[in-house]
């Protein structure tokens, strides 16, 4: 069994995943930055993109509809800016960083069941201009996230 998990935490590492020792079977990435809500952010400059964590849409169930934002709108950082509905209930989207809107997924409004199938990837929901890039250093990285999770699901 450790010799399992010493080879799956190698491919983690090659693949930039963090895979936790315990319970916890969600995907996170490393390069990622996390916010208490369960939203991730990548940022690149002065640009972010963000959508929800694999851990939220695991618990959210099939998502059904995802509430986007206007172009142009500005976000806070842990304010809603959106929701995503899924067959279990409906969950506010909140920023993990401030800005602008820039960009949208619309892609979502037609197939919203890709915040399940690719939430780092085809599922992100919306990309921003940030308004204060020291923001970011409120966030979580891949290793606190796992551990909040963990410590969260066993609440409950």
């Amino acid at each position: 069994m450790a010799a399992r998990f010493l080879w799956a935490s190698r491919v983690a590492s090659h693949l930039r995943i963090s895979v936790a020792q315990r319970g916890f079977s969600s995907v996170v990435l490393k390069d990622l930055k996390y916010a208490e809500s369960h939203e991730w952010v990548k940022i690149d400059g002065n640009k972010a993109t963000f959508g929800i964590t694999d851990h939220a849409q695991d618990h959210l169930g099939d998502v059904v509809y995802v509430e986007l934002p206007d172009l142009g709108q500005s976000v806070s950082q842990g304010e809603s800016f959106g929701a995503v509905e899924s067959v279990k209930a409906t969950s506010d989207i909140n920023s993990p960083v401030s800005g602008k809107v820039v960009e949208v997924n619309e892609v979502l409004g037609e197939t919203p069941g890709l915040v399940n199938t690719s939430p780092y990837e085809d599922g992100w929901i919306i990309k921003v201009e940030l308004s204060d890039a020291g923001e970011v250093e409120k966030l979580m990285d891949s290793d606190k996230y796992s551990k909040f999770c963990e410590e969260e699901d066993a609440k409950h």
